[in-house]
């Protein structure tokens, strides 16, 4: 007979099975909360990141057109950044109030005439001030509207931007006449770059997203989800039906 003090072997098997299991579920807790910490200060270092080198880009491209005596770091033993930003927040202000009464317009057109003499800087500004005038009118339909289109072949389905249609000299010239439509596909996973074309807006699915969902999608290649992501699919299945049976008809 053993002796009280001394375990028993089921005894000694027991309290293995009972701590093996702890340590386990401790080393995953550890996994788990390591991956939920980045997971929470990944997106906010990345933004505070961003936020920090645009503040710094705008105080470089202010201060040379500001005298100093503005500046806080005049008269203070530390850097205050943004104030570029807020220079620039209230010049831009200031020039878009000055813009909007007679004498201001006056002074705008008076330089506008100037630089249309210029035979380099007067492609350059127009170019420029169409670009800028498209993308922040409020009334403009350009790029607020996505769709889907069969590329790079058949059957495939890619995102893209419905933009403007084409101006009529374009028009006339195009092969495929009737409505047509011009579109940007971004590329994955920097959609600042990307195709664009004319096709047919026959041709073009419109979907039900936003063009911040669109580019959450492109950006994550597929791994953000938007919420109407069901409809995408379902609306490319209904197009492809719709070509397959225009296609047996003829």
């Amino acid at each position: 007979m053993m002796p009280p003090d001394v375990p028993k072997p089921e005894d000694i098997q027991l309290f293995k099975l009972k701590v093996e299991p702890r340590h386990g579920h401790f080393g995953s807790g550890i996994r788990t909360w390591f991956l939920t910490g980045v997971v929470i200060a990944g997106p906010l270092a990345v933004t505070a990141w961003l936020v920090w080198w645009f503040i710094n880009t705008v105080d470089e491209w202010v201060r040379p057109l500001v005298p100093p005596s503005l500046w806080p770091d005049t008269y203070l033993p530390i850097r205050v950044p943004g104030t570029g930003v807020v220079l620039a927040f209230l010049g831009l202000t200031l020039l878009g109030f000055l813009a909007a009464n007679l004498a201001g317009r006056t002074l705008l057109r008076l330089g506008e005439m100037i630089l249309d003499r210029m035979p380099v800087v007067r492609g350059i500004y127009k170019g420029a001030k169409q670009i800028f005038e498209t993308v922040f009118s409020q009334s403009d339909q350009s790029f607020r509207k996505v769709g889907l289109v069969q590329f790079p072949s058949k059957g495939m389905w890619s995102i893209v931007l419905i933009s403007a249609p084409p101006a009529q000299v374009i028009a006339d010239e195009l092969p495929e006449k009737g409505d047509m439509v011009s579109v940007f596909m971004p590329c994955t996973p920097n959609p600042t770059t990307g195709f664009w074309f004319y096709l047919p807006a026959s041709e073009v699915v419109e979907v039900p997203l936003t063009v911040d969902d669109a580019f959450k999608l492109i950006m994550s290649a597929g791994v953000i989800q938007p919420r109407a992501q069901e409809k995408l699919a379902e609306l490319a299945e209904a197009a492809k039906r719709d070509k397959l049976l225009e296609s047996a008809g003829k």
